[in-house]
């Protein structure tokens, strides 16, 4: 099913926004490195940079201790660019995918090295720094900056398929999904609005047993009352997983272990 701007209800766009908005001003979630709706602070754009690359493949449970030590032991982007890659590592250990750790610093000294310590705040800009892709440059661009950008991830996804019934499968979806979304980004609120998407994917149009009686986008959504809702957003089938062998060798001497670094990139880099 194509999704076209013109296939926007007449009068969503402004009402959708701030239906949300409202919901979002009274139960955004508390997050270490979120600024709450209606606050006076304007939002450290290291801070929103550190925890979207945290967040990337893993839960926010998961994330809030690490973004608590890391801030504190590194506070700003420079302080970050100036660690040792061995305590970054160490310190990143537990959270996995360790090329996020690589690319973090990578990121952190081009900030410094570029940009005088200090993000850009566009998009295309973002997206030039090392490991910064789409979804990170628009969602630092937005919450960071109040940049109109367009941030979809897994949560924005799942809400905005179901919202305008798109049922062309992912990944093809995405394209489909921006271009449903783009029209309604409030250019006042951009960042919250953003979160506020996060946030409603999340704690209410979840997975499974989505809580559509309570969702203050009800009225419009499309899926709303569909026995089938839990299947949108469309996944594509599932690939075949390799099997992989191997060996693991064990050398030991006076009570310590011979530890060899893998390379950085490829199978458990």
């Amino acid at each position: 099913m194509s999704v076209q701007t013109s296939d926007i209800d007449e009068g969503i766009a402004g009402d959708f926004a701030a239906r949300l908005l409202r919901w979002y001003d009274a139960s955004a979630r508390v997050l270490p490195w979120r600024i709450a709706p209606g606050s006076a602070s304007v939002p450290d754009p290291y801070r929103v940079w550190l925890a979207e690359v945290m967040l990337q493949q893993t839960t926010v449970a998961a994330v809030a201790g690490y973004f608590a030590r890391f801030t504190e032991r590194w506070p700003t982007v420079a302080h970050l660019a100036a660690a040792d890659d061995a305590d970054v590592m160490a310190a990143w250990a537990g959270l996995g995918y360790y090329a996020r750790a690589r690319n973090l610093l990578a990121c952190a000294r081009a900030v410094v090295a570029e940009h005088g310590g200090c993000f850009p705040d566009s998009e295309t800009a973002l997206r030039a720094l090392p490991g910064i892709g789409d979804y990170t440059a628009a969602s630092v661009a937005a919450i960071a900056f109040g940049q109109p950008a367009v941030v979809v991830d897994a949560n924005i996804e799942r809400v905005m398929a179901r919202h305008r019934l798109i049922e062309t499968p992912l990944p093809l979806a995405k394209r489909e999904i921006r271009a449903a979304l783009a029209p309604l980004v409030p250019p006042d609120r951009p960042g919250d609005f953003a979160q506020a998407l996060m946030d409603l994917g999340a704690t209410i149009c979840t997975p499974r047993s989505p809580a559509c009686a309570i969702c203050p986008l009800l009225a419009d959504c499309r899926a709303r009352g569909r026995p089938d809702i839990e299947r949108l957003p469309v996944k594509p089938p599932k690939k075949a997983k390799p099997h992989r062998h191997g060996l693991a060798h064990w050398i030991e001497r006076d009570a310590q272990i011979w530890l060899v670094r893998r390379p950085g990139k490829g199978m458990l880099g």
